[in-house]
This record gives C-alpha cells, sequence and structure tokens, in this order.
C-alpha cells in the first residue's frame, strides 16, 4: 500500500478488479508489486503515477478521494482495458465509503432510539433516583386492544449482504494472509461496498479494516500486528453470522451508525486532562483531547483527518476547532475550557457547530478536585467497566473507518477518525516503578499498583512519536535514578492474561502538579531526579527494596496459547497450514489436562475441518468447505478472546463481564 496515492473508495477498486480478464486478475499482484517505488508527483487534485519510462497514470481526486473508476487514466495502449489501474487502486490506501443515505424507523415501544446512546458515565456510582411506577401506568397509556408490535429483522439486502460479507471472509480466511492477492481483496471490499449500502456500516467498516491489514502484511510493513488482522476477521465472521438472526436492540447494535448524532447539552465547565496522538492504519491521524467536567463525565475534542504520523505529532499545536478560542490541543490538556451552547455526542466528543462558544478558563491539576475523583475509582472497578465496554455492542456502533462525522460551524460534516471510545477503556492509575521487562514489541515498564505488577507498554511505536523514548526514559527512574518512583498514570487497558497497560499520559517525575502527555511531548535527561553521587551515602531509612518482578499466577500458566496459535496461524497462512500433520493429538489433550476441555474440543474440530477434503467418484479431490472451516475457526477466535477476557480481570481481582452481554 502505497502512502503517497490519494484513498481510493471500496468500490472503484472492486469494479476495476472485476473487469479484469482471467488472464491478467493472475498478473495483478506482480502490478501492484511492481508500482511500488514508482515516483508520484502531486499537482492540486490531480496525482500523477509513472508506471513506467514512457507511460504515466492519472488519479483525479476531488477532495483527496478517487471516487469513480472514470479518475483513474493510464496513457498506455491497452487502456482503459489495461492492468496498470486495476493495480494503481489495489495499491491506494482505502478510502472511507460514501454514506448512504438509510431509513432508520421509528423506535419500537420498550426499546432504545437506534440515534442514540448512552452517555459516558462519570467513573464513581451516582445514586439515580426514579419515581416508583404505578402497577396500572403502563396499562393506562397503552390504547385498548394494542398488540406490541415484533422486534425489527434484517431486511432481505441486508441479510444477502451479510451471506456476501461471510463468502469473501472465508475466501480470505481460506487463503491466509500470504495468498489473500488484490482478487480476494477486492471481491471482499466488493461485499464491503455492498453491506454499506444495505446499511450495514459497522461490517463494512471492519471489512475495510481487513484489507487494510492484509495490505500492511503482505506488504511487510512494521505497523502491521497479526493480531489486528485475526481481530478484525473475526469481526467481520462475527457478524456476518449474527445479523440474519438477530432482532431489535441486538440488530441495531451489530448493524452500526454511520454518523453519530449531537445533542444540546447546554453550559459546560471543562478540565484538561491529557491528549493523545492518533495514527490509524486506514490513513487518518491527528490529535484528540480529553478533558472533564465537574462530576468527573469525560469529554473528548478531536482533531483527525487524512495524514500520517508528522500529522500526529504536529496537530497537537494546532486551535482546536470549538468557538472562538485560539487554545491549543497541548494547552488545553493542562487548562480548562467555557464552553456554552454545547452539542455532545453519545461518546462525549464535542460538537463544533455554529452556535457552539467557548472560552479558555483556568485548569487543575491531577490531583486536585475535580480530576483527582478519577483515580479514587478502586482498579478493579475501572477494569470491570474497561472490560464491559468491549463488550457493550450498542456502543461499538461506529463504522471502524474515520470513525465518525463531527459537527462543524458550517452545518456540514466531516471525518473524525476516533473509532468511538467514550474512554470506559481508560485507566487512572497510581503506580510505583520497579523495573523493567523485556518482550518481542520491546521494553515495558513494570509497576506496583495495589500490590499488582502491571506491564506499561508505549502506545506507538513509530520513531516519529516519542512514546518510546519516553519510556526509556521513564525506565531509567526504576534503575538507579529512584527506584519506587510514585507516579500517577492514565493508561488504556489491553486484554492479557497479565495485567497489562498501554501508557498516555504520566505525572511530572519531579513535579507531580503537572503531567506529561507521553505520545506528543518529550521527557528530557534534565526532567528525571537527579542521580545519587558516588560518595553519597544512603541511610537506613531511605534504603529502597531492589526491582522485584512478582511470581507468574496460576493463570498465566493456562495454555489458551496452545489454540490462539492456531487461530493466528490460519489467519496468516491460511487453511493449508493446519492441514498438516503434526503434534495436534497432544497439544488437544494438554488443554484438558488444564481443564480447557472445550479448547481442546475446539482445536480437535479446527484441524479436522482444514484436513477435510472430499473427492468425486473419479478419486479427484474437490474443493474445500471454506464455510465449514471459517465457522470452526470463527468458534476458536471468539473463544480465546472470552478466555483472555476472563484471565484479564482475574489477573487484575476484578469481576468478568459474562457471555450474555455480547
Amino acid at each position: 500500500m502505497s502512502p503517497l496515492l490519494p484513498p481510493v473508495d471500496p468500490s472503484v477498486t472492486a469494479q476495476l478488479v472485476a473487469a479484469l480478464t482471467p488472464r491478467l486478475r493472475k498478473r495483478l499482484d506482480a502490478g501492484v508489486a511492481k508500482l511500488a517505488g514508482r515516483p508520484v508527483a502531486r499537482d492540486g487534485d490531480i496525482v500523477r503515477l509513472a508506471v513506467d519510462d514512457d507511460t504515466d497514470l492519472e488519479l483525479h481526486a476531488p477532495g483527496g478521494v478517487v471516487t469513480t473508476a472514470e479518475a483513474i487514466r493510464c496513457g498506455c495502449l491497452l487502456a482503459p482495458d489495461c492492468l496498470h489501474r486495476a493495480a494503481t487502486a489495489s495499491a491506494a490506501p482505502v478510502a472511507e465509503m460514501p454514506d448512504p443515505v438509510v431509513e432508520i424507523p421509528d423506535p419500537v415501544a420498550g426499546e432504545p432510539s437506534l440515534t442514540k446512546a448512552p452517555r459516558t458515565a462519570p467513573p464513581t456510582s451516582v445514586p439515580v433516583t426514579t419515581p416508583p411506577a404505578t402497577a396500572g401506568s403502563a396499562a393506562d397509556d397503552a390504547p385498548a386492544g394494542a398488540v406490541d408490535p415484533a422486534p425489527e429483522s434484517a431486511t432481505p439486502a441486508q441479510r444477502t449482504a451479510a451471506a456476501a460479507l461471510h463468502d469473501a471472509a472465508a475466501a480470505v480466511l481460506e487463503a491466509g494472509a500470504d495468498g489473500a492477492g488484490a482478487v480476494l481483496q477486492a471481491e471482499l471490499l466488493r461485499a464491503a461496498h455492498t453491506a454499506r449500502l444495505a446499511g450495514l456500516p459497522r461490517a463494512a467498516g471492519r471489512a475495510v479494516a481487513v484489507v487494510t491489514a492484509l495490505r500492511a502484511a503482505r506488504d511487510a510493513d512494521p505497523a502491521h500486528r497479526l493480531g489486528d488482522l485475526t481481530t478484525a476477521l473475526r469481526d467481520v465472521l462475527l457478524l456476518a453470522h449474527r445479523l440474519p438472526k438477530a432482532a431489535g436492540p441486538e440488530l441495531a447494535g451489530l448493524r452500526g451508525r454511520v454518523r453519530q448524532p449531537y445533542t444540546p447539552d447546554g453550559s459546560l465547565r471543562l478540565y484538561g486532562l491529557f491528549a493523545e496522538p492518533v495514527l490509524t492504519s486506514t490513513g487518518y491521524a491527528g490529535t484528540v483531547t480529553w478533558t472533564a467536567d465537574a462530576a468527573g463525565r469525560l469529554y473528548t475534542v478531536p482533531d483527525v483527518a487524512p495524514g500520517g504520523a508528522a500529522r500526529a505529532a504536529g496537530s497537537a499545536d494546532r486551535a482546536v476547532r470549538i468557538g472562538d478560542t485560539s487554545l491549543t490541543h497541548r494547552e488545553l490538556s493542562r487548562a480548562g475550557l467555557a464552553v456554552s451552547g454545547a452539542t455532545v455526542s453519545p461518546t462525549g466528543r464535542l460538537g463544533a457547530g455554529a452556535g457552539v462558544r467557548a472560552v479558555r478558563a483556568p485548569g487543575t491539576s491531577w490531583r486536585a478536585e475535580p480530576l483527582d475523583r478519577l483515580w479514587a475509582v478502586p482498579v478493579a472497578e475501572q477494569i470491570a467497566r474497561a472490560l464491559a465496554s468491549d463488550l457493550d455492542v450498542p456502543k461499538a456502533q461506529d463504522t471502524g473507518l474515520a470513525g465518525d462525522t463531527g459537527d462543524t460551524s458550517d452545518g456540514s460534516t466531516q471525518p473524525t477518525a476516533q473509532d468511538g471510545r467514550d474512554g470506559r477503556d481508560l485507566l487512572f492509575l497510581d503506580v510505583t516503578l520497579i523495573g523493567t521487562v523485556r518482550e518481542a514489541a520491546g521494553e515495558c515498564l513494570l509497576a506496583d499498583c495495589d500490590g499488582l505488577t502491571v506491564r506499561l507498554a508505549a502506545a506507538h511505536d513509530d520513531p516519529a512519536l516519542p512514546d518510546r523514548e519516553n519510556l526509556r526514559l521513564l525506565a531509567l527512574l526504576a534503575h538507579g535514578r529512584g527506584p519506587g518512583t510514585r507516579l500517577r498514570v492514565v493508561a488504556r487497558l489491553t486484554p492479557a492474561p497479565l495485567p497489562r497497560a498501554v501508557l498516555l499520559a504520566a505525572s511530572h517525575p519531579t513535579d507531580p502538579d503537572t503531567h506529561v502527555d507521553l505520545g506528543l511531548d518529550r521527557l528530557r535527561r534534565a526532567d528525571l531526579p537527579a542521580e545519587p553521587t558516588a560518595g553519597t551515602s544512603v541511610g537506613a531509612g531511605d534504603a529502597r527494596p531492589s526491582p522485584t518482578v512478582q511470581p507468574a499466577t496460576a493463570s498465566d500458566e493456562a495454555p489458551v496459547h496452545l489454540l490462539r496459535r492456531r487461530v493466528h496461524q490460519a489467519a496468516s497462512g491460511g487453511r493449508r497450514v493446519l492441514a498438516f500433520p503434526g503434534s495436534k493429538e497432544s497439544e488437544a489433550a494438554r488443554l484438558r489436562r488444564y481443564g480447557l476441555g472445550t479448547a481442546g474440543a475446539l482445536l480437535t474440530a479446527l484441524h479436522a475441518t482444514a484436513a477435510e477434503r472430499a473427492r468425486d467418484p473419479f478419486g479427484r479431490l474437490l474443493p474445500a468447505d471454506a464455510g465449514r472451516f471459517a465457522t470452526a475457526w470463527l468458534g476458536a477466535a471468539v473463544y480465546t478472546e472470552e478466555v483472555d477476557r476472563a484471565l484479564c480481570a482475574a489477573a487484575w481481582g476484578a469481576s468478568s463481564p459474562g457471555l450474555a452481554s455480547r
């Protein structure tokens, strides 16, 4: 995937690939690889790509996005039926699909409206008093002889679109990332476009995420993570499996929502909490500033647009787009904001409509009210809230593409690329640094949090962002420059068998009343406590214990990785890698010995469906049943996710949300 090319609408890529002859389809992947590294020149809305020394290809991208097949013009003799147009569309980033006009029906009595979602609750539990309902109130309000209408079910077009998504995703899983070339990607994009038109933006967004992850894997992109591909593929198959039989509120959550509604929220007095960079695999970047009101309710001010790491790092110094204030995101994270006529989305995102007014106001320290109450919530309660947020289907109604469209001053909308986070996955922790540990992805901080050893990792690995460098400097606090340093941090939970989170912000090592946005601010060695001199003796009262790591708990030893490894292998190499003979019987037996009988049965079924091939009367092998293998793989993927969630809750000492939430 070339970041120099403009994003191309998924339907355009699908149309160009479908128009190729079978002979050209076989050469499509080679054509995509040939375009890598070719010179690209931009002139306004026109991007020119030098296919070779004598041929140029032009992409007309008004507004920065290629929306029609005719906008890609090639100068070769075979145009417009040439390979170059389809190869260029397959090499370009995937654009956000245009919003279809979806008729939203009126909510059924007793069911929530599809255009309204619950607001982010403050971290502290506040009792709400509601008047008791009388026994006959419901009967008095209902007309005589009224019959409760049947819950809304999926339309035939939505069922057809879900089936097409399932078949396309199953074909990708059958081939794996290694074999899912441009043709299979185009089929999945076509299914995503059909799903979008049928009013299934959530499934369409996850399908585009699969294509983006596939391209990153095949291009050996350093930012590629196999877990991201596995998660996106699992989501597509799970949504396609559940949509046809869903009804009522469940269907509304599975369908998703293209646009977030912004509702008036009166006047707000907000206090800056922290700011974090946003860098997505779909080509969006920027900054999101988190604020809180006097009750501890979280609000976000985003500035996300198409771009890369440079925009993510530079947007922190851009003025926030709310009212007439000149505050930058970096300043707002430490100051305050007084807003009148505020409009807020269900996830707490502030709108920037023409009637919104905002002025700068004094901020407050993390250790003063009202922000201090965020850290007063017990850790176990925060973990339970974060785990439940992933299971809340109605909350996850964003498309996953550009996330949401923000309310602007001219009445139009603009993409913000935030993925629907409402702050429930944020952790507000008081930790003591005790050491470091080296993992495959890099070094992590070890910190003590209420008796738990927590691993704190960097949120971004891109060298343009200071996350990794700041983490290395904070590691010095655990080795020589004041072991046992206590910090107040903001992190985002990472579900894992060990207590683990990604570090977003931390109190300053030498000034507890200020904080550092670890993805935007760069720490210096001068910001750390001074090193003790060689002649300085440490008194008995000043002696601190050496960094230690708690021993592994029973949850760490559960061999769920045996099943998870096979799930990831299938996503990477396809069905054939699980069809080879190996130690599958011993792995299933080991899972059963540890009491994971369901995991053993799922692993056995996964290998059986991968190796199952029928023959025709002449003894020739018939094509494998991709749908059956996809069903077995989906069961294993969902099971590992739920076990990881339960192990994560056990590691943190929190209650695990049940499967009923799904």
